[in-house]
């Protein structure tokens, strides 16, 4: 009993002993020092806004095609005994040049029969004459003064010879027009698309003969949204003239390894609207693609894809910013004298998939965030810093020099 009472009694001093010692050490331990938060102001990148005249251009994509593109048939029937070295895919010829001769014998002796009865026509209205004027001056001898009648002058029998003369003369134009058809012509200064026929084939008149097309100019659909039209200030039905020229385009396309240009303007604009697309063609004429117009002895070859970039007018005193300085659709944010953020509502002319011409809303040597904001807002202290790498594009900061940007419908902003 006594072994019983001493065991319990030792387990609850030591429990007791374990317990005082934590107490004790706990007041013994040094409370850990109470630090100060200090909030550190978000860092945000800007550019200086800078005023100067911006052109606002508009870029679109279109397929090179001829004003005048034909296909070449037969006139008349026969067998193909001659075609021109440049009667050939790819050929070049000129106008009048001929490029395909069909066989002309049958056509020749058609003639000469015409040319005999034209002869044996003029021989027969001829004699009519004769025996009319004859038939005349014998009334005017044995006549009694009254009206004769067309019969006794023989005017039936004179109008009937001079109208087989007339047939004659005719079918003899016809054999001769026909003769001519025999001789395939290049209507225009052109190229050859695909050449169908060949020499030794027999065709009938309407049988097709080549693909064709002039190359005195080329023509490129651009399709606009009504948006562009307004940015290039073009009205539906567009025509150019001497004293309302259209705007210049540059065409784009790569050939190879190399991009060329070409230079063009927009001669008129599509008088209705695609159903389909609600967009308006513009039509872009480049003069001798193949010759003058080349781009340093590259041809604008039909059927090229290329991008247009089409100049609009230059604005005097606008501001161009990153598009990643844009917030929705027309906010931006500045940086005060005090650095804090300041919300700014903006007048936006045109914006593209890297530029934003801003019109109106801020000043120039404003400080504009082009850095995402990371929950800051309005009124925030920021850390501003310059971001000298930022350059504007020459498509909207100088008017004088080829564009390169886009309009496009559709933008990318910090928003969000």
């Amino acid at each position: 009993m006594l072994r019983k009472f001493l065991t319990i009694f030792i387990t609850l001093a030591i429990l007791g002993g374990g317990i005082g010692g934590i107490m004790i050490m706990g007041k013994l331990k040094k409370k850990p020092e109470e630090v100060e938060f200090v909030s550190v102001p978000p860092s945000l990148l800007y550019i200086v806004a800078e005023q100067k005249p911006a052109s606002v251009n508009v870029v679109v994509q279109g397929e090179v095609r001829p004003r005048t593109d034909i296909t070449l048939t037969a006139q008349v029937g026969g067998r193909i005994i001659d075609v021109s070295s440049s009667f050939v895919d790819g050929g070049a010829f000129n106008k009048d040049e001929v490029l395909v001769r069909i066989e002309d014998a049958d056509f020749r002796l058609a003639l000469t029969r015409a040319k005999a009865r034209v002869a044996q026509a003029q021989q027969a209205l001829g004699q009519e004459q004769a025996e009319a004027d004859l038939a005349r001056q014998d009334w005017q001898e044995l006549g009694d003064g009254s009206r004769p009648s067309d019969l006794t002058l023989r005017l039936p029998q004179l109008a009937q010879a001079k109208a087989n003369f007339d047939a004659a003369k005719a079918d003899e134009q016809e054999a001769r027009l026909n003769l001519n058809r025999t001789y395939v012509k290049a209507p225009f200064k052109g190229r050859v698309r695909r050449r169908i026929a060949g020499q030794g084939q027999f065709v009938a008149p309407g049988t097709q003969l080549g693909e064709i097309f002039a190359t005195d100019v080329a023509e490129i659909r651009l399709p606009l949204t009504d948006a562009n039209l307004a940015t290039l200030g073009l009205p539906f039905g567009f025509i150019e003239s001497a004293s309302n020229p259209g705007p210049d385009v540059i065409l784009r396309a790569q050939i190879g390894a190399e991009f060329n240009e070409w230079k063009g303007r927009i001669a008129r604009t599509e008088g209705a609207i695609d159903s389909a697309t609600r967009q308006i063609g513009a039509i872009a004429v480049v003069n001798d693609p193949y010759g003058a117009g080349a781009s340093n002895g590259i041809p604008l070859a039909i059927g090229l894809f290329v991008e247009a970039t089409i100049i609009g007018d230059a604005i005097e005193n606008a501001i161009t910013l990153p598009l990643a300085a844009l917030y929705g659709k027309d906010s931006v944010y500045i940086i005060d004298s005090e650095d804090r953020l300041r919300k700014k509502s903006v007048n936006v002319a045109s914006s593209n998939g890297k530029e934003v011409i801003i019109v109106g809303g801020i000043l120039p040597e404003d400080r504009v965030v082009i850095s995402p904001l990371r929950g800051s807002k309005d009124g925030d202290l920021v850390a501003p810093i310059a971001d000298d790498s930022t350059k504007t594009q020459q498509s909207f900061s100088d008017p004088d020099k080829d564009p390169l940007t886009a309009d496009t419908k559709t933008q990318t902003t910090n928003e969000g």
